[in-house]
């Protein structure tokens, strides 16, 4: 058997402190998942079951890139997120057991065509085109477990240009990492080389060429992106 033409080179991010990288298999993100951020897209913030949606894993883009000002869209925004990486897949894991999958945790960011995302939202559409676009998940080096521990608190902020946009803290997710990957496993059997964002606090908004955005998590360090001209 042979493939019709060459097939995709696996889509990776660094391992923070080595030369390794880690292979990504699917990217998941968690909707909502911070209160304030909830309300301020005039959601009630109550603990209603988390909902999914996905980004294709070729949509990795990492630190310090310049990524182009994407096409049919006026209002690209940006979304500080922490990421999960799974080590270990499985189905149906138990909340008890589900950091025991977790290999380690980088510094994200969700860049989402707001006014797209907006119009899918009021027609009943999916968000693929709003949230699933080329370089769109921004992901900086994996910190494994072993260096860094579990992330259950600690700041996680944006600034654009340096000057504050979001500013918010990890033990304010209303769904935890646990419960998230619990809830997920129960729908979709989770393997290694998949990537979880977690979710993005309040005070969300708009990039345009030349912005500098960075995205800091404490313990785990900066994830910095240029914006370019439009494509």
């Amino acid at each position: 058997m042979a493939f019709v033409f060459p097939p995709m080179e696996t889509p990776s991010i660094p391992v923070a402190g080595s030369d390794d990288r880690f292979p990504v298999r699917r990217i998941f993100c968690v909707g909502r998942n911070y209160a304030a951020h909830a309300r301020e897209m005039g959601k009630d913030p109550d603990r209603e079951p988390p909902f999914f949606f996905t980004k294709p894993a070729d949509a990795v883009a990492g630190d310090g890139e310049i990524i182009a000002y994407p096409p049919l869209t006026e209002d690209l925004h940006y979304e500080a997120e922490l990421v999960v990486a799974i080590g270990t897949g499985g189905r149906d894991i138990p909340e008890a057991e589900a950091l025991s999958h977790v290999w380690g945790y980088a510094v994200g960011n969700d860049l989402t065509r707001r006014d797209l995302q907006a119009v899918a939202k009021d027609m009943g559409r999916p968000w693929d085109w709003a949230k699933g676009f080329d370089r769109s998940a921004v992901i900086g080096a994996v910190h494994p477990v072993a260096g860094v521990g579990h992330l259950s608190e600690g700041a996680i902020r944006l600034a654009v240009n340096g000057t504050l946009r979001q500013d918010g803290n990890l033990n304010e997710l209303i769904w935890s990492i646990p419960e998230v990957i619990s809830i997920l496993s129960g729908s979709v059997a989770l393997a290694p080389g998949d990537l979880i964002m977690t979710g993005t606090p309040a005070g969300v908004g708009a990039l345009v060429p030349g912005d500098l955005c960075e995205v800091t998590i404490e313990g785990l360090g900066t994830l910095t992106t240029t914006i370019g001209p439009r494509l």
